[in-house]
């Protein structure tokens, strides 16, 4: 099961994401549940970085991903992670078996 914990700020801004374990929908390479939750995370960690210029912490290895924003988030952090989350959410909608979302407060 892929676990996604999202942590908010006090703001309810998203200011942190933890992604953890697999899928286990079809042979390594070839799980389209896993590529869809990679390729969000991922798009949503480079467009903070190359495109915002934000300040963020990565933790990456086999299987895992945790980011951290290292400022306060702002409209634009924002609309970034709640994009991220929204297609996270129709990725655990069509897949509960495979994915769960979890939402925490700072």
């Amino acid at each position: 099961m892929i676990k996604i914990k999202i942590i908010r700020n006090p703001e309810q801004g998203i200011v942190e994401f933890h992604v953890t374990g697999h899928a286990n929908q079809g042979p390594h390479g070839q799980d389209i549940v896993c590529a869809g939750v990679s390729a969000l995370t991922q798009t949503a960690v480079l467009g903070l970085d190359r495109h915002l210029g934000a300040r963020i912490h990565l933790d990456i290895a086999s299987g895992n991903l945790k980011m951290c924003l290292l400022d306060n988030p702002d409209r634009l952090t924002n609309a970034v992670l709640e994009t991220m989350l929204i297609g996270l959410t129709e990725i655990a909608k069509a897949n509960p078996q495979s994915v769960r979302i979890s939402e925490h407060r700072r």
